[in-house]
């Protein structure tokens, strides 16, 4: 890719020799908006951002990965606890209600997965049918930041559109190929994957979606990583117990869940 676009870097002037030029001749200055407007403090502080953000995000996994670790060497021992509690309803519903989450989560995964996989096939398609080059490298790309709320299909998204302005030369291909992978993405996240999910999770594919957003609005892309894991605990807990178990039937697409994992795997006594 980094060769392509050494070798492309002429086709890349030139295009944007055209911008300037169309500018111009509609009254926009680009060097001078550049002169005026162009600030050193700005670009070390944009800089600064970028690098807080990248560094909290680094940090952020970090932490997840430890309490991963540490929480999945103690599974055994927690399964045990559970069924030497004193108050057997409670661990009853406990580890019935741990079984049958980490059981949809993992579900969840799966789904993702073949969303992401569906999403990269299609920019790969897509892409070969215009032919954009690289068309195998953009599907990858696809594939790999589907699993990036929000900013992962913006990314895989920009990244072809740049490509293009040296491929084909011409505003409109370049608009095209934008809406026409903006689509792709679009359909597969917002229409196809939440109602795949909600049948997979005994979710609605409207709550699937709102926890999304919902979460991403309160901690932006760390909440839209885990908006639909929150959801499915706590629907999963509700529909364990008679009292909590309408807001199941009411936020899912089947009611309580009747799988072996939630109704066989009661702790013993």
């Amino acid at each position: 890719m980094g060769r392509w676009i050494v070798s492309d870097a002429a086709r890349f002037q030139l295009f944007y020799g055209q911008l300037t030029t169309w500018l111009e001749g509609h009254g926009i200055a680009l060097a001078g908006v550049w002169s005026e407007n162009f600030n050193v403090n700005w670009m070390l502080r944009t800089a600064q951002t970028i690098t807080g953000r990248l560094n909290s995000t680094m940090s952020f996994w970090l932490v997840v990965l430890v309490y991963v670790v540490l929480g999945l060497l103690e599974v055994d021992d927690f399964g045990r606890k559970l069924q030497a509690m004193r108050n057997r309803d409670a661990g009853a519903v406990l580890f019935r209600g741990s079984a049958a989450t980490a059981s949809k989560i993992r579900r969840y995964m799966l789904v993702r997965t073949l969303m992401s996989v569906i999403t990269g096939l299609l920019v790969w398609g897509f892409a070969k049918l215009v032919g954009l080059p690289l068309a195998a490298e953009w599907g990858f790309i696809a594939f790999s930041l589907n699993y990036i709320p929000f900013l992962g299909p913006l990314v895989a998204t920009v990244f072809p559109t740049v490509f293009a302005i040296s491929q084909f030369g011409s505003w409109q291909a370049v608009i095209a190929v934008f809406a026409c992978l903006n689509l792709i993405q679009f359909i597969v996240g917002s229409y196809i994957e939440p109602r795949v999910a909600g049948n997979a999770l005994s979710i609605s594919p409207a709550i699937v979606l709102f926890s999304v957003f919902f979460w991403s609005y309160l901690w932006g892309v760390f909440g839209a990583f885990i908006g639909v894991p929150i959801t499915i605990a706590v629907l999963t807990f509700c529909a364990q117990h008679p009292s909590s178990l309408w807001l199941a039937e009411l936020f899912g697409s089947s009611g309580r869940d009747t799988s072996p994992v939630a109704g066989d795997a009661a702790p013993k006594n």
